[in-house]
């Protein structure tokens, strides 16, 4: 589990120039305009980051900081601002990645490639797959685009976990002092808000500038049926490695394509990974003594201290049973999706594309090491996608093609219980061998069982009526009798 799961750590810091580089460079004691504040760490020497900051700022920095401050706190919303996360995903992505690449708006020759690339991936998958297409449009996106059409993702992901945080900050105090605090409560609950919005925008900023497509991290981060690319983070993943660039975009757009079939006819397979999310939420523990604490010192009038607060681990969640199970759960249905994505892709490539084998590898070279999509979802959620049980799935899916064939395999995903468990992973020749219940046959079984109960039920009720009309005309005629008698 990551040692920051709420994105509040440190981010990596930039060089130092000594005290002579301070002393001459004034200027360069702020973090740029994606983060005026300084949430990442403090700026400059002294104990007040935020008067270290503005004492190095212009008069036209310095107003917009205060502007965004006034944001800040007049912030009323849920428990991150997402119109903060918002703007400084963006500014994050104007500035440019680290080797230098800049944003750039996608020619009318971008789309038209990534287009015919997915046209032409989702005919090699059809011969690999019994899933269906499930890419209605295919889109190229700038980084920019990209941050705009995945955050409504990252609200549903982010927003569970959060949300316990601020019921946290909200409750640390008795509910007869909490009228008479409420002011500081609203500022701090208004002050967590951009706090989380600040490190989610700056991750999601980071992110967009390596992820090549909507689904890098396993999950459906964009619409529903949109296959979506990126040319520029394509032309930079694929530069150094002597593969022709159509063979290097074709090749993530199989991957891209393959991710869209899933999730568009595995119907359960969202609200299974997104509920995931939820249950490690429910499971978070906050250390209310620290928080405790931290709320009797604070001073409202300075709000950089809520800010060391939230870096020196306020916040950190405690390892519960609750955690452990949901993050299992998770760890497991993703890489059962990323190890099914694997082997599909694999099988669709190798015969068309020289370079597949290399292209894979890098890949997972790439996810082993650490990428920006692990490292950008453990910041976020605390979860890190194991490498190992990834090319444990893509052994195992492998192995039930060869054993069961591409529709014995894919049939598997009709039902969650039907997937291979983290205990399968670890022994896949015993599950590919080992009989499977077939639920399609169950579910007649049981249909049959239902009609059948009705069926007896409608028969008891028929017996029953005949028998009520029987006594009741019996009845009849014996009083049929005494009046005759009478």
């Amino acid at each position: 589990m990551s040692d920051t799961p709420f994105g509040f750590g440190l981010p990596p810091e930039e060089p130092e120039n000594g005290d002579d580089g301070k002393k001459k460079g004034g200027g360069q004691g702020g973090q740029g305009p994606a983060n005026p504040f300084g949430f990442g760490g403090p700026t400059g020497g002294g104990d007040n980051p935020f008067a270290a900051m503005f004492g190095s700022m212009n008069p036209g920095d310095l107003g917009a900081a205060f502007q965004q401050l006034g944001q800040m706190l007049s912030y009323e919303g849920g428990p991150v601002n997402w119109e903060m996360a918002q703007q400084i995903a963006r500014q994050t992505v104007a500035q440019g990645t680290a080797d230098g690449t800049k944003d750039a708006s996608v020619t009318a020759g971008e789309r038209s490639a990534v287009e015919e690339a997915v046209r032409l991936a989702d005919l090699w998958l059809d011969g690999v797959t019994s899933l269906p297409s499930g890419s209605g449009t295919a889109v190229a996106w700038s980084r920019a685009e990209w941050v705009e059409a995945t955050l409504p993702v990252w609200k549903d992901l982010v927003d569970p976990v959060a949300e316990r945080v601020g019921a946290a900050m909200g409750g640390v105090l008795p509910e007869e002092m909490q009228a008479m605090a409420g002011p500081l409560l609203g500022m701090m609950r208004s002050m967590g808000g951009a706090m989380f919005g600040t490190q989610i925008g700056q991750a999601v900023g980071v992110l967009a500038g390596e992820v090549v497509g909507s689904t890098d991290i396993g999950l459906p981060l964009g619409p529903a049926g949109k296959a979506a690319l990126l040319p520029v983070n394509i032309e930079t993943f694929g530069s150094g490695l002597g593969v022709p660039q159509d063979e290097v975009r074709l090749y993530l757009a199989l991957r891209e394509a393959a991710h869209q079939r899933l999730f568009a006819h595995v119907p359960w397979l969202r609200s299974h990974l997104f509920g995931a999310v939820e249950g490690y939420a429910r499971g978070i523990k906050v250390d209310t003594a620290k928080l405790e604490d931290v709320v009797g010192q604070l001073d409202p009038t300075h709000p950089e201290q809520l800010q060391d607060a939230l870096q020196q681990g306020m916040f950190q969640p405690e390892d519960t049973p609750e955690q452990k199970a949901a993050l299992a759960r998770l760890e497991t249905a993703l890489a059962l999706v990323e190890g099914w994505v694997d082997a599909v892709v694999h099988a669709a490539a190798a015969p068309h594309l020289p370079s597949a084998g290399a292209l894979r590898e890098t890949l997972r070279r790439r996810r082993a090491s650490g990428g920006p999509a692990e490292q950008t979802f453990a910041t976020l959620i605390g979860l890190e996608l194991r490498p190992r049980r990834l090319r444990d799935a893509s052994r195992l899916w492998a192995s039930l093609t060869d054993a069961r064939g591409m529709d014995g395999r894919d049939g598997l995903w009709e039902h969650p219980d039907m997937l291979p468990t983290a205990a399968d992973l670890d022994d896949p020749d015993g599950f590919v061998h080992r009989e499977q219940l077939d639920f399609s046959e169950l579910d007649k079984m049981l249909g049959e069982a239902a009609k059948g109960s009705q069926g007896t039920k409608g028969a008891e009720g028929a017996k029953a009526a005949d028998d009520t009309k029987g006594t009741e005309q019996g009845t009849s005629d014996e009083s049929g009798e005494g009046d005759d008698k009478k």
